[in-house]
């Protein structure tokens, strides 16, 4: 028997139980991934607990998860180029790798390249393809300035370098522990709280072109407050905001392909991109992963391992 994460109501992290099912058999199409990894994301925790119920409702007994990483188990009629053992990287779209093993369609597994750990090939996909989006959103130029919320957490740690590399001058929103880090990336922190506008503009005299927020409330209006145009405004947490000020809302669903992963794997191999581990759980303890998320001061990614 396969072993899977599942919840049967919505609730806090102890309606989360780790329970035996029948090992998946791929159909037409279909590859079966034994997991060696998986990342969580804070999305998984929202719709579990059911604050994204209108917009992402869950359908009971429901799994959760969509980054994976593993081997190729088993393999479906009219699959082609892939082979039992072959080690591979992608996602589903069945909230399900939060499992031992999930079937996926072959299209959305890509090789994993060799240099990169089982860790951060497993929890790449839901945040490497949300800050893709986001910084494509906002149409970064050399030369322009973007101001980023949330700019230290799994999300923000990628956006941040994808808009370096860029040769963008990032102002990263984030607190006190965090600014270190942030410098050594290139980024200028500033820390929330009162009195932030006037913050960025003491770092950004010649004024804001761009602005990302991943965090929610009061930051999309503060990025009208500075100047920034809506059509250079992306948020993937204000979804009420959007509809009032015509701001973006590209996240991941704006750039979740496999093409898009296998992108962002090769930046990580080049060293373009840096992903933090913050910390690696073994499946059965998965309330514990999701209580150290939750807490919302996590520094980079948080894995399961089957």
């Amino acid at each position: 028997m396969a072993r899977a994460v599942r919840f049967d109501r919505y609730g806090d992290v102890d309606v989360l139980n780790l329970i035996e099912v029948p090992d998946p058999v791929a159909g037409p199409g279909q590859v079966v991934v034994e997991v060696v990894a998986a990342g969580i994301n804070p999305g998984e925790a929202k719709i579990r607990n059911g604050s994204l119920h209108e917009r992402f409702p869950a359908t009971f007994p429901s799994g959760q998860g969509s980054d994976l990483a593993g081997r190729v188990a088993g393999i479906g009629a009219g699959v082609s180029g892939v082979a039992v053992g072959d080690e591979v990287l992608g996602f589903t779209n069945e909230r399900a790798s939060h499992a031992t093993h999930v079937v996926v369609p072959v299209e959305q597994i890509a090789p994993k390249p060799a240099e990169l750990s089982w860790d951060v090939a497993g929890s790449l996909f839901v945040a490497g393809t949300t800050a893709f989006a986001a910084v494509r959103a906002v149409s970064p130029e050399a030369g322009d300035t973007v101001v980023v919320s949330g700019a230290a957490g799994g999300v923000g740690s990628l956006v941040v370098q994808l808009l370096r590399a860029r040769d963008v001058t990032v102002i990263g929103i984030a607190g006190p522990g965090n600014h270190e880090w942030l410098r050594s990336l290139g980024v200028v922190p500033v820390a929330y709280g009162d009195g932030l506008a006037d913050r960025i503009r003491a770092a950004a005299p010649d004024g804001v072109d761009a602005f990302i927020d991943l965090y929610g409330p009061d930051y999309v209006e503060l990025a009208i407050e500075l100047g920034v145009k809506p059509d250079r405004i992306d948020t993937i947490a204000d979804f009420a905001a959007v509809a009032k000020y015509g701001v973006k809302a590209e996240g991941n669903g704006a750039a979740d392909t496999i093409d898009v992963l296998s992108e962002l794997a090769d930046l990580v191999v080049a060293g373009t991109l840096r992903v933090s581990v913050a910390a690696v759980y073994p499946l059965a303890e998965v309330r514990a992963a999701y209580t150290e998320l939750e807490r919302g001061h996590t520094h980079g990614k948080i894995v399961l391992r089957p």
